[in-house]
Parts: C-alpha cells; structure tokens; sequence
C-alpha cells in the first residue's frame, strides 16, 4: 500500500488549507479552507478544484478559521459527499462562520452591483448562505484524545492545539500489511503562554508531520503583552478619538476582551464603552461558557467581575442599525469588529468612516496575510481601497504583536522538540515562503530534521509498501 499527499493550499502562502490524502483507494482531504489576501491566491477560489471532490472520502478538519474550513460549501456543491470530522467546538463554529461567510458574500455581490463597482455585470458570491447549510448534516464531533475509526486502514487521535477554541493537532495511523506509520498536522499552533487557552500538545511520536510556519521567521512579544496593549489604548484615548480593532471572531476577539478588561479593572486605561460589532463574535463567545472545559477560564465565569466577556463598560451589537450608530461616535469608545485583516465584514465601514479621521486609531491585533487591506495599512500606504474608493489613511496605525494567536519561531521549534524521535520527513506550510524557508533552516540546524517546502499542487509519497 501507497500513502502520498498532494498540497492544494498554503503552500508557500498563510491561507487555503488543504492537504490531500491518497492512502490506497482512500482518499482524504485535511482542512478545506478559502485562499484570502494576494488576488493571484483569491482567483484560486473560483477555479474548478484540483481533483474531483466526489473522488473524497472524508474531510477532516484542524480548526474552525476561514482559511482552514472556508471551502466546504464549494466542495459540497461540486460533489463531495462524505463526512466531515472536526471537534466538539469546531463542529458549533463551523456552522457560526460558514453562514457568515455565506451572508457577507452575498451582501459583498448585491452591494458591488448597487454600486457598479465590481467588472462583472451581476457578480456572483462564491457561495450562499443555503449552499452553507448544506456542510452541516456532514459534520462528525470527536473529543481530544479519543481514537476514532475512519476506515479500516485509517485511525484518528486529536490532541490540543491551542490557537481557537477546538483547535486540534490531528494524528492519523496508517495502518497497512506489516506495519504502522503516523502521520501528523500540527494544525495551526497556539501560545505557550496564551492567557486564555491551554498551550498545544506535544505528540512524541511521528513517521511525517505537516506543520505551520505562521510566524516561522519572527519572535513575537509575549512578556509585556498587556502591557504594551495598554500603551497603545492610552495613546488612542489622549488622541481624543475612536479606537477601531480589527478582530478574528473567533478566539481573537475574546483574548482582547480579556485583556481589556483586566487593563480596565487595573485602572491602566480608562472605563470607557467597549462595542463589539460582530454578531459572529457574540456568537463564538457565547460559546466560551458551553465549552468551558476547553480553556483556561473555566469556573471563573461564574465569578463576581470576573467574566471579560460579560461586564458594565461592554457592549454587544448584533443588528446592522446598531452597527451604523456607531458612526456618531466621535470620542472615548473602543470598537472591535471583524474581519481582523480588513478583508471584508462591518469592520469596512468603520474603517472607512475613521480612517481620515487624525484622532482616530486603529489597533490590528493578529496576523495581516500579504495582499489584505491590513497589511497595505501596517505597510504606511497613505490610502486603500474599500467599496470601490480609495479612502485616505489619517488615523494612527498601531500593531500589537503579542495578541498573535500563532505560535511564534521559538514556540514552533519548542513544540518540535516535543517528538522523541526525528520524523522521516517534515513539510512547512501555512506560512510565506521566506517564514517557511526560515523556519526550515532553523529546523535542520536545530534538530537535524529532513524538512521540505512544498509548492503548490505538488505531491509526494509518504511511505511505499507499506
């Protein structure tokens, strides 16, 4: 028996996350997710898919974030026709962020023919709120650590990823005529020290692993974390105007929540309303408590004051009216909105209400993919484009670097370390090329590991015979 796999996203670039598996006449696809950011990656999500999806068996899925589950509809309505095994977190979010995708792709197409400014006559979304829908009766929950059968060649263990919420290291066993191989997707890897969310999992034992390479060239703040997000708040506040933090609904939001709250009660930056305009994000916090067990917070939601998500100074607004009065607010609030690299949802029209605006300020909190709105912002360019006009850049652009929910290069090679014995081979992914590169070189210098860096739509065999 043959096992190869085949990488048909982010390989060389941070989004689009599929890996596909040929085990035998098996034939599996880890992650599904959407290509975001450079529009030679975005064509990609209206070509026609690399291999039949009727050809796949099942889809097995790390996490809930866009780049990673964004896809499915698409699959879905092109064939595919298997199950869909995620974890107990990741199984309630995939249905929160695939019907939002849907409804802002709709809402996308029907503004941009309103006003005339998109090339195509009547432009389409890529897909629709129905054609999400249709993901869900595929959905299978499993829980870390328990071992699930997906064929009789096949088994499945999840560990911890740390990252979101359900984040999840996949390990399968291959289990052919004489022996067993272990292949492993590190996912997309959390913080050691992530305030919120339990640090990811060492798998000690791996014949391949595919792994991350987010931040395989950098290492971020992680000891003044607070600190520095306080700074930047304070600045914002004496400005005298509007702070805007374009955020992740999933896992971001609520690790900002946390920290502003603790800035707050701590009395380093003022009592002032905190609106989060993200009716996704209500959602996903909501799904803090009825998940408890999987993070850091656990009783204490019940505690007096010692709920972030919950408190005096905080603000959710889940309807579109809500939304737009926040326009009339002219000082002394914080507005969380996603998406966090501007790419598209309510966060556009904040953006572009404040950015002329000198007093306001705008604080990104995660990583910006190259070609997104917030990386062409971090970069200083003086305007962007946003519904057609570009919008001048006026408000202070500000990074928190330690807010990152990727394991930076160190934590990638502390988690490494964590296998007892060096994997046959290693592939990089979900990172650009130099991070990838970087990383890479760090790896064989450290641990002496045959490490790779796949390009797109290329294959390799795992393992022959076996």
């Amino acid at each position: 028996m043959d096992v190869k796999i085949k990488f048909l996203g982010a390989a060389k670039s941070v989004t689009g996350s599929k890996f596909l598996l040929d085990i035998d006449q098996e034939r599996i696809l880890v992650d599904c997710g959407m290509f975001q950011g450079l529009k030679e990656l975005r064509e990609r999500n209206w070509q026609e898919f690399p291999t039949d999806p009727s050809s796949i068996d099942m889809v097995l899925l790390t996490h809930a974030h866009i780049d990673h589950i964004g896809y499915l509809p698409k699959l879905v309505k092109a064939g595919f026709r298997g199950h869909i095994y995620c974890s107990e977190p990741t199984l309630d979010l995939v249905k929160i962020m695939l019907v939002d995708s849907g409804k802002l792709q709709e809402e996308e197409a029907a503004y941009a023919q309103r006003k005339g400014y998109s090339k195509h006559e009547k432009p389409q979304p890529l897909y629709t709120v129905k054609d999400a829908e249709m993901v869900f009766p595929m959905l299978i929950s499993f829980t870390f650590g328990e071992e699930v059968k997906l064929s009789d060649k096949v088994t499945l263990i999840a560990y911890n990823a740390g990252h979101i919420l359900g984040a999840s290291i996949l390990k399968l066993r291959i289990h052919g005529g004489h022996q067993t191989k272990r292949v492993v997707f590190s996912g997309d890897l959390g913080r050691y020290h992530d305030p919120l969310l339990n640090p990811p999992v060492f798998t000690p034992l791996a014949d391949v692993v595919i792994m991350e390479s987010t931040y395989g060239n950098r290492v971020n703040e992680t000891q003044n974390t607070e600190e520095q997000f306080g700074r930047a708040i304070r600045e914002g506040f004496r400005k005298g105007g509007v702070i805007i933090i374009p955020s992740f609904a999933v896992g971001r939001t609520q690790l900002v929540l946390y920290y502003l709250h603790r800035l707050q009660q701590k009395g380093k930056i003022p009592s002032i309303p905190i609106y989060v305009d993200s009716p996704m994000a209500i959602d996903v916090t909501n799904l803090y408590k009825k998940y408890a067990h999987y993070h850091r917070l656990g009783p204490s939601f019940e505690e007096p004051d010692a709920n972030p998500f919950l408190h005096k100074n905080l603000h959710y607004y889940r309807h579109q009216e809500e939304s737009m009065s926040l326009n009339a607010i002219r000082g002394d609030a914080i507005i969380i909105s996603a998406s966090g690299m501007a790419t598209g949802g309510r966060i556009l029209h904040h953006l572009y209400n404040r950015l002329p605006n000198e007093q306001d300020t705008v604080i990104f909190v995660g990583y910006q993919a190259a070609g997104t709105r917030g990386r062409r912002l971090l970069n200083g360019e003086p305007s962007v484009k946003m519904y057609g006009v570009n919008v001048p850049v006026k408000a202070s652009i500000q990074y928190i670097d330690g807010l990152s929910a990727h394991a930076d290069r160190d934590e990638l090679i502390e988690w490494s370390e964590g296998f007892t014995q060096s994997p046959k081979m290693v592939f990089l992914v979900h990172g650009e090329e130099d991070a990838s590169n970087s990383l890479a070189q760090n790896l064989k210098d450290v641990l002496g590991w045959n490490v790779l860096v796949p390009d797109y739509l290329e294959s390799f065999i795992l393992f022959q015979g076996i």
